[in-house]
């Protein structure tokens, strides 16, 4: 295999791009573009483990420039898709990601439908990105005409660095002051604040907000929780902030250490409805009635939250409609840079959780 260190910036600017048009690139234009053989070439296009990954990125990279119909090595499928998007999860804070966080599921459901109005296939990939580095690997190892990022993580910084080079992306998550690429989610701190507001006109004082504060939508949930105690008039406790990541035990975990450190309460707002379930979870177990002693409202109207006992209140969020918006923003963007960001609406659901 030859190597290209050090040697593809003068062949890439002296004999490369500049004496080859687009649409009309060959195999052996990428391999001199590139500086290696047409075999490795070859190899590379169809993803040869005998081709190194460094290399594997520069001569997709390329093909994508140049127009290369590298798709045409790619194996067809069993109906001819009009393209391919690439859905990656990124790694979330302080713990490990599952592709089957039921909102996400919802989400890929919403994507997947989307593409298929468009003829798109889809891909959900195995990398679980925590750095530019990953991001900028997904991109560039991916023959995918564009990548769907669900989750923002603490990577909006290195989204940014990303948009410099890249607008075949877009990301699932919140809408952050100084953002330079486009991201489709929720209006969260509106969502929250309705779900608070409600339990204080339910006669509620003493509301727990239960659910990571860190994390950009949640960050954003927790400010809309905030902004409606301190509009109710009921005032702000940080004993009723309450750290918990979005899974059953660890909000259920948090509830229990509330009831037995004695702090009092009688409304939870939680920040996703996993989270509520937990908090539902930990209340019965210590003999409270939901909703007679304790309101519970979550985020997102999962299909369980429903069938769940209570019946649970939550903030739900259009995934159908967010589906489209990223799928559309992706494919119609053609390569102008990055779309606007949109935010979809979001709902209260009023159901046995909060009582009324």
């Amino acid at each position: 295999m030859e190597k290209f260190c050090g040697k593809f910036c003068s062949r890439y600017g002296r004999r490369g791009r500049d004496t080859v048009s687009k649409g009309a690139t060959r195999l052996e234009d990428l391999a001199r573009m590139a500086g290696v053989s047409i075999s490795t070439a070859s190899r590379a296009l169809n993803d040869s483990p005998a081709v190194n990954q460094r290399t594997k990125q520069l001569i997709w990279k390329l093909a994508r420039e140049m127009d290369y119909p590298f798709r045409r090595y790619m194996p067809a499928g069993p109906i001819g898709a009009e393209g391919t998007i690439a859905i990656v999860v990124p790694r979330p804070q302080h713990r490990e990601g599952r592709l089957s966080d039921p909102f996400f599921l919802e989400l890929f459901a919403g994507v997947g439908e989307a593409a298929r109005e468009r003829g798109c296939d889809i891909l959900v990939s195995h990398v679980a990105p925590g750095s530019f580095e990953d991001l900028s690997a997904a991109m560039t190892t991916s023959r995918a005409d564009g990548v769907i990022f669900l989750g923002q993580s603490w990577l909006h910084t290195a989204f940014n660095r990303l948009a410099e080079t890249e607008a075949r992306f877009v990301v699932w998550g919140a809408q952050l002051p100084d953002q330079a690429y486009c991201s489709v989610g929720s209006d969260n701190p509106l969502g929250a604040r309705r779900a608070t507001l409600h339990l204080a006109r339910l006669g509620r004082k003493r509301i727990v907000f239960l659910g990571d504060t860190e994390a950009p939508e949640a960050m954003q949930r927790h400010r809309g929780y905030l902004d409606a105690v301190e509009q109710f008039g009921l005032g702000v406790d940080p004993d009723l902030i309450v750290p918990a990541h979005f899974e059953v035990e660890s909000a259920e975990a948090s509830i229990d250490s509330l009831i037995q450190r004695g702090v009092k309460f009688d409304g939870v707002v939680a920040a996703s409805d996993l989270i509520a379930l937990g908090a539902i979870r930990a209340l019965q177990h210590a003999g409270l009635s939901v909703p007679g002693d304790v309101s519970v409202i979550g985020y997102d109207d999962v299909p369980f939250a429903r069938y769940s006992s209570p019946a649970l209140s939550t903030i739900s969020q259009d995934t159908a409609k967010a589906g489209r918006l990223m799928v559309s923003k992706l494919l119609d963007a053609s390569g102008q840079g990055s779309s606007r960001s949109e935010r979809v609406p979001t709902d209260l659901i009023i159901r046995e959780s909060c009582g009324g």
